[in-house]
């Protein structure tokens, strides 16, 4: 695995074919850079590839998941076509690489997860999470469409009712709720998540692998059925990246303040009456 000495994310092989796949970010809540962004969306087909991983435990380092891309890499994206269009097309790769991953993937989702961070917790086939962990998928409150994984996957895992109120108003959801909800597999004491990620990790990793991994192909047909809606989404997210609100929206965050959108939506166009 040539990832295994970067930066942003570290490899650990661990008995009987389970890999941790650790999100180190470049600072406390494991933010992104372009770079971590990339090698995050391309190190699946590495790992499905592998003849020596069956399971793979993907957490973040410290007390954070991962925060996604940092604010830096998000300003330099605001109008800039030639990045917007590679980081839609990562985007892509992360959540249909993980579909399309072979082997079963557990999240331990220690900490806060947004953006990447959220969608790489949240597209794993098991996700154990901290009953005080938060999440939140922030993308309408910095002015842009909830792309890159939860048009999705949120209405398969905690209902249509549920996805579009959390995704509309981007309220925040602590792990106790999101199992609740069934947005994730299992709640448990923070402490816990990781041990308990890997003991359901060795217990796969010990069962009938090609029974397990097929079940996860056919299961995730599901998603591949609304592969449309999730290519919709994730390209008006991109649409918006050019827009004002988005650039309101990173000026608010940064400062610290409340956005203020004021941009009036363009007329819906008319028909012929036919």
């Amino acid at each position: 695995m040539a990832r295994a000495g970067d930066e942003g994310l570290g490899l650990e092989r661990l008995p009987g074919g389970v890999v941790q796949l650790t999100i180190r970010g470049r600072d406390k809540v494991n933010s992104l850079n372009e770079q971590d962004h990339r090698d995050l969306a391309g190190i699946w087909p590495e790992l499905s590839a592998d003849p020596g991983v069956r399971v793979v435990v993907v957490t973040g380092e410290g007390r954070a998941f991962c925060a996604g891309g940092n604010m830096e890499m998000e300003q330099r994206l605001a109008g800039d076509y030639a990045g917007v269009v590679q980081t839609l097309t990562e985007a892509r790769d992360l959540v249909l690489n993980m579909v399309n991953c072979d082997k079963p993937i557990i999240s331990a989702i220690n900490g806060g997860a947004a953006g990447a961070g959220l969608a790489t917790a949240l597209m794993a086939d098991i996700s154990i999470i901290g009953e005080d962990v938060v999440l939140a998928d922030g993308h309408t409150r910095i002015g842009i469409t909830a792309g890159d994984h939860a048009a999705l996957i949120w209405p398969l895992l905690c209902g249509m009712a549920r996805a579009k109120y959390y995704l509309l108003t981007g309220d925040r959801i602590d792990g106790r709720t999101a199992a609740q909800i069934g947005l994730v597999s299992k709640a448990v004491e923070r402490e816990q998540v990781l041990p308990e990620a890997l003991a359901v990790a060795h217990r796969l990793a010990a069962g009938p692998q090609m029974a397990l991994r097929w079940t996860k192909h056919s299961l995730n047909h599901w998603l591949r059925a609304a592969g449309p809606i999730f290519e919709s989404s994730l390209g008006l997210e991109m649409i918006g990246l050019f827009g004002p609100d988005f650039a309101e929206g990173i000026a608010a965050f940064t400062a610290k303040r409340d956005p203020v959108f004021g941009a009036a939506p363009p007329a819906a166009p008319q028909g012929d009456g036919q």
